[in-house]
């Protein structure tokens, strides 16, 4: 494998985990909510591309339905059940808990759900799987999706929270949701915006993943603890953090994996632990959130 290989394999591996990571930690950074069920949820909207694609379609079709019904699905989640937890804790540190047991629960209803319409098998198709030649180097042209999609969305999050009224206050409920309701801000339903938003960013992950990966319905545990990894990695609640962290991880994976695929994991949980001891509040984290 060449340099410009690593540099493409571990761009896009990268970028995939960046767009996995920016909406579990914009839900956290926003709701206060470590959404623990957030990878059944990728795996749902990875079963919609799947359904789309047996009907002779684009894959891509499916995320007109994935990525409303991620939105809609995440903030009823948030409304029916976080809600009653945000009034009975008084969104303090209680909450936290609470929350991760709840969505805990979630997990294994969501995931019993997929067990029971698609079984336990792996599913897969074949979508965009050309490679396209870059500098010399070779990629397949569905991880540069992933590449290009997750650059849009870093982009499109940035422009959303720092250049409109909405991102503002959502802001504003991230850094101070005690005070937020002083200046007109309301703090529940900005929660409950952020974390649909969250909901849509993670189908469009499924959908895209399910272009080049083999999955099951009890796949999305896998994917929930990577995105917690660059979550903590870059700084709970921080998007900049979140993609920094998703590029890191990937350049190292992609750079072992040239050398011995077996140390993978090893790197994974070794860097994780390494960022930890020099930046307890990671790469992009502040001290008393």
């Amino acid at each position: 494998m060449n340099f410009v290989d690593v540099l493409l394999t571990g761009a896009t591996l990268g970028g995939l985990y960046a767009l996995v990571a920016m909406g579990l930690t914009l839900q956290y950074g926003v709701a206060r909510i470590m959404n623990l069920s957030y990878g059944e949820f990728l795996i749902g909207a990875a079963f919609i591309a799947w359904l789309v694609s047996k009907l002779g379609l684009s894959p891509l079709w499916g995320l007109l339905l994935a990525v409303p019904l991620g939105f809609g699905v995440q903030w009823l989640v948030y409304r029916v059940l976080m809600v009653p937890l945000v009034k009975r804790t008084g969104a303090g540190p209680q909450l936290e808990v609470d929350s991760i047991l709840a969505t805990f629960g979630l997990l294994f209803i969501v995931q019993g759900l997929m067990l029971l319409q698609f079984t336990g098998n792996y599913h897969s198709y074949s979508y965009l799987a050309e490679p396209v030649q870059i500098l010399g180097g070779t990629v397949a042209a569905n991880r540069l999706l992933v590449l290009c999609v997750a650059a849009a969305a870093a982009a499109g999050l940035f422009l959303l929270l720092n250049r409109t009224r909405v991102g503002t206050s959502v802001r504003a409920v991230a850094v101070s949701p005690q005070f937020a309701p002083l200046v007109g801000i309301n703090v529940r339903q900005r929660a409950a915006q952020a974390y649909g938003l969250g909901g849509a960013l993670v189908a469009v992950c499924g959908v895209l993943v399910s272009m080049f990966l083999p999955f099951s319905a009890t796949m999305g545990i896998m994917f929930t603890m990577k995105a917690l990894i660059v979550v903590i990695m870059g700084g709970v609640g921080n998007l900049m953090g979140a993609l920094v962290a998703g590029l890191l991880l990937g350049f190292a994976e992609t750079i072992v994996a040239s050398i011995e695929p077996a140390l993978i994991l090893a790197v994974n949980y070794g860097l994780f632990l390494l960022v930890l001891l020099v930046r307890p509040t990671g790469l992009f984290g502040s001290v008393g959130r």
